[in-house]
């Protein structure tokens, strides 16, 4: 600590204030932290240190900036050790993968030893292995329509589906035409990995050139600690960039990295860089390049500690990455690894790794590791067998001192004799040639059968088509090709596993950093979809996991078919048939063979034609149904088109295609029906797919009685119809006269009845009243006889008139009889 005193003033003070109203107590310095001071002036103190509190750099922002710059060099130094110690971790990897890599031949040795001039070949078997991987790879990963294809999330909707072709056209866009570097990186990939066994993508947005992008990484760059499994679990994942000093100045010149003097180059280069170098023919002595290390690190900053709900600080650390150069140890950046507002602080993935082969540890086993040996021991022994013939051709011995031939330094040609002096006795007894032999048989079988191995192994070797016969059944040869393409097979599986990875990265950046408005204007709507298209679809490979090869597929389809041809009314010949042509790789397949899903809604005339030319048909629920089917209908009664149709050769097929498109007017119209009567639309297949048990019961029960009583009105319109057609039948209509006639014969009958009842009646009455007559006469026979005439008289009257009555019925209802008779004989005379 430090404390000194400051003098009062120089000056004295103004007239008329004593000195001691202006008395200051001296002011007190303490100095505890050399960016620390604190001023003591009586009760007061005032601290000047850095503003730290102040600084609310961004999130993603360089923290280094704000550091101090010895715990940075302390931290530069720690983690170019830490490096330095997994570089030696796999050493042995290092020195495996540099021998395998003088085994590809990509250049000529000239071999000094047995003999100047000796073969030096090397066998083609690891190129030939990695030349077809990388041919049938980049045919498989990247065909020309572009490497993507993508998946719905979720439930499958129109809108979705206009979504996901959208966003497939604009990665597909973004891949083959934006990122024109992607295409080489992944061939550079599919080189590498089948040698080194693991190769890398590195997927990140570069904000020199605005996009996206996925640079390849060889796997001798990307460096991880002595146990680490899988780049998610690593406790560091170093990767080691070259970088001019250009570059370098550019980067800092734009904030990236710190503004901080990196001196001169190493100039290092490391054992596989040489040998690569070499294999290309060039000389690589030293690299004028700065290596940068980008280690991905979880680390607990001083400043930036991980604290929980209480604000405690809880020691964990956090995913970041450092950016240090590695001659000078030198920080250069430190940034957050993990998404801003993500309380897990989950580490992002910027890598991708591919796997040839998975071993033991972190990095896979390629074909140096696999079939290396097989490769070294097939160059030894054709390197043997040439060597062989030439000494066999040309052979060498032993001659006298003395024996001259004239130009003895050249190999005597085709035809050539030269002269030759002899010191004494014949030429044969000057010249000893040595014994050499012929290439040997045994070796030759021996290089053949170590190159079978080695290819059967390496999936590179060729089927033998001529033992396979062409009768053979479908299932026969491809149970041949899964057998012989099962390895490769499995590789590419992994490829498309890792590959999805990097699509989804790629998905991640394009939806987050790229503009939210197509670069074009696309086919269904609008380009400002293009943030909410990406959010709704999964982004995959195109190729297929199940099938290594075009070969493959190919025999699958033809299997298919076969089986189609067994039961075609359970398959779906066109769309099978339309998936063949693509898998070959023929364009414009929609319009080759046009399938049911591509038809939009159509008058029922141009399906008319449809039908009679052969092509698809599909009904629509919106459609009206019933002029559908009554048009149809209408067209299959036709004498002319009929008579046409059953004349050619598809005349079948094409009534079987017209009936079934009326069944299913017929089935759309009678769900529409059925909806009517329930009053709800029916769940579509989707909705069913995620419909619960009580919902389903419910909608069944509503369905069950709907439909009974459709069935009940139509069974009784049914019957009505059928009255009325019966209704218009002559013969109908004769049966209801007859049986007129009969009801009106029955009437007439019970009409006579009554009358013979009523007639009866009126007897007993008239009889009645006879009777009464005379009982009134005998009795009134005392009194006056002209009283007695009198009603005597009157009574006889009304007897009359009641018998006159009688008559008169009997009389009308033999007339009606007969008339009835008349009208019954009618219509038996019609008949007859």
């Amino acid at each position: 600590m430090a404390t000194s005193s400051i003098d009062k003033g120089l000056y004295a003070a103004p007239l008329g204030i004593d000195d001691e109203d202006l008395s200051v107590p001296p002011l007190e310095i303490e100095i505890e932290d050399p960016e620390s001071v604190t001023i003591g002036m009586g009760d007061i103190e005032i601290e000047l240190s850095p503003d730290t509190e102040g600084t609310d750099e961004e999130f993603d922002a360089n923290l280094a900036e704000f550091m101090d710059s010895s715990a940075l060099d302390s931290l530069g130094s720690e983690l170019v050790s830490d490096f330095t110690k997994d570089i030696g971790d796999r050493k042995d990897w290092i020195q495996t993968y540099v021998d395998g890599l003088k085994l590809l031949g990509l250049k000529y040795e000239d071999r000094t030893e047995p003999w100047q001039g000796a073969c030096g070949v090397f066998h083609p078997m690891l190129t030939e292995s990695v030349v077809r991987f990388q041919s049938e790879g980049i045919m498989e990963t990247f065909p020309a329509a572009g490497p993507v294809k993508t998946q719905i999330l979720g439930k499958d909707t129109p809108e979705k589906e206009e979504a996901s072709t959208r966003v497939r056209e604009d990665m597909n866009y973004q891949l083959t035409d934006v990122m024109v570097e992607y295409r080489p990186e992944h061939e550079k990939l599919l080189w590498n990995l089948p040698l080194a066994g693991s190769a890398f993508k590195k997927v990140y947005y570069d904000p020199s050139i605005g996009r996206q992008v996925a640079m390849f990484i060889p796997a001798e760059d990307i460096v991880v600690p002595y146990g680490a499994s899988n780049l998610e679990r690593a406790e560091r994942v170093t990767h080691v960039m070259r970088k001019t000093e250009n570059e370098i100045v550019k980067l800092q010149e734009a904030g990236f990295y710190m503004d901080v003097d990196l001196g001169d180059p190493s100039y290092e280069l490391d054992d596989i860089e040489k040998q690569k170098a070499e294999e290309m023919g060039m000389s690589a002595l030293q690299d004028d390049r700065f290596r940068i290390l980008e280690m991905h690190i979880d680390l607990d900053l001083k400043g930036y500690e991980h604290e929980n709900k209480k604000g405690e600080k809880t020691g964990i650390a956090l995913p970041y990455v450092v950016t240090v150069e590695k001659a000078t140890t030198k920080i250069l950046a430190i940034r957050r690894n993990w998404y801003e507002g993500d309380e897990l602080h989950t580490k992002r993935q910027h890598f991708v790794h591919y796997q040839y082969i998975p071993g033991f540890g972190f990095y896979g086993y390629g074909l140096i590791h696999l079939i290396g040996g097989y490769a070294k021991s097939a160059t030894m022994l054709i390197r043997q067998l040439v060597d062989a013939g030439t000494l066999s051709n040309l052979p060498g011995g032993l001659k006298s001192r003395g024996l001259r031939i004239k130009g003895d330094d050249t190999p005597i040609a085709p035809g050539e004799f030269r002269d030759v002096d002899v010191p004494s006795g014949s030429i044969r007894d000057n010249i000893l040639p040595l014994p050499y032999k012929e290439p040997s048989q045994v070796l030759y079988t021996l290089f053949q059968n170590i190159v079978q191995e080695g290819r059967q192994f390496a999936s590179a070797g060729d089927m033998k088509v001529s033992d396979m016969s062409a009768q053979a059944p479908v299932g026969t040869t491809l149970a041949i090709l899964e057998r012989t393409l099962k390895v490769m097979g499995a590789v590419q599986a992994r490829m498309h596993y890792s590959m999805k990875q990097e699509f989804k990265l790629l998905k991640a950046i394009i939806a987050d950093y790229t503009p939210e408005d197509y670069d074009y204007e696309p086919i269904e709507g609008s380009r400002k979809a293009k943030k909410t298209d990406y959010d709704m679809v999964a982004v995959i490979p195109v190729s297929d996991p199940n099938a290594a090869t075009m070969a493959q597929k190919i025999v699958q389809y033809q299997a298919a078919l076969q089986l189609a041809q067994t039961a075609p009314q359970l398959y779906d010949l066109p769309l099978l048939h339309r998936q063949m042509i693509e898998v070959l790789g023929i364009k414009n397949a929609a319009k080759l063979v046009p399938i049911e899903d591509d038809q939009t809604p159509t008058d029922p005339v141009q399906e008319n034609q449809n039908a009679l030319t052969g092509k698809p048909m599909k009904a629509f629920l919106e459609q009206d149904h019933q002029a559908h089917i009554a048009v149809h209908t209408s067209m299959l009664q036709n004498p002319k088109i009929m008579g046409m149709v059953q004349k050619t050769p598809q005349g079948q097929a094409i009534m079987a295609a017209m009936m079934a498109h009326i069944n299913e007017h017929l089935a759309f119209a009678y769900r529409k029906e059925v909806e009517a009567s329930i009053g709800l639309l029916l769940p579509t297949e989707d909705q069913e797919k995620n419909m619960t048990p009580e919902v389903a019961a419910q909608v069944a029960q509503l369905s069950a009685q709907a439909s009974t009583r459709l069935t009940q009105q139509a069974q009784a319109q049914a019957a009505q119809q059928q009255a009325q057609q019966q209704a218009q039948d002559p013969l109908v209509q004769m049966q209801q006269q007859e049986l007129q006639i009969k009801m009106q014969e029955l009437q007439l009958k019970q009409q006579k009845q009554q009358i013979d009842a009523a007639a009866k009646a009126d007897q007993l009455r008239i009889e009645e009243a006879r009777i009464e007559a005379q009982k009134e006469i005998a009795a009134m026979q005392v009194g006056a006889n002209a009283a007695a005439a009198k009603d005597k008289l009157q009574k006889q009257q009304q007897l009359e008139g009641a018998k006159i009555g009688v008559d008169i019925a009997k009389n009308r209802a033999q007339m009606a009889m007969q008339m009835a008779q008349r009208a019954s004989q009618k219509p038996k005379r019609e008949k007859d």
